[in-house]
């Protein structure tokens, strides 16, 4: 899966999940503010992510998340490492 579908894909549940403005998603902009993310807001982002591309993320992996850019990037190693 190309980095583009993964993008379509990452913003079309977050649309739908979080009730957010697909304008608002850029990828410089700050994943948690955006999406006004509170811990049981990760863990439906988590189950969102597992369901949608069956990959597993852990706490751990959100250390270094903080633009959607890097959200992207976290799912796309995962998808490389699931290969």
């Amino acid at each position: 899966m190309n980095k583009e579908v993964i993008i379509e894909k990452v913003i079309g549940f977050l649309i739908e999940e979080f009730e957010v403005d697909g304008d608002d998603i850029q990828p410089d902009a700050i994943l948690k503010d955006t999406l006004q993310l509170d811990s049981l807001d990760y863990v439906d982002l988590v189950v969102s992510i597992e369901s949608n591309f069956g990959v597993k993320l852990v706490e751990a992996d959100f250390a270094g998340i903080s633009t959607f850019q890097t959200f992207y990037d976290l799912i796309d190693n995962k998808l490389k490492l699931k290969v």
